[in-house]
């Protein structure tokens, strides 16, 4: 019998992660703050904001977490069998045709129900 024992998060994580979200806030507010620098100078300053703040909060056991799930993830992906260019063009078109069949149906289900509506109203115009 095998038990798989997960680490709980301490105290030191939550400071990790709120030490991160205020990294990258600061990133931001610093974007609005340095407005009269260049909108280039400011866009590094939020990349970097966001890049050090996701350095941080990868050091917490959530996050460490999230990067086995994003590598489990991206195995997974390599795993799909993706359709042919064929399969796809027939897939979208079968779905053209359908919304186009579906359309003109509800348009001649609006001018029907309309027209009993008049009817039963008196309405003209």
């Amino acid at each position: 019998m095998s038990t798989k024992t997960e680490a709980t998060p301490g105290p030191l994580d939550t400071v990790k992660l709120v030490l991160a979200a205020a990294v990258l806030i600061g990133g931001i507010v610093g974007y609005y703050w340095f407005e009269e620098e260049s909108l280039l100078l400011r866009v590094i300053g939020v990349l970097v904001g966001l890049g050090l703040g996701m350095l941080i909060a990868f050091q917490s056991t959530q996050g460490k977490e999230l990067w086995r799930f994003i590598q489990g993830s991206r195995v997974e992906l390599r795993k799909v069998i993706w359709p042919t260019p064929q399969e796809t063009m027939q897939t979208t078109l079968t779905v053209f045709v359908f919304v186009l069949i579906m359309g003109i149906f509800f348009w001649l289900l609006d001018m029907g129900l309309g027209a009993i509506a008049r009817q039963v109203t008196g309405g003209g115009g």
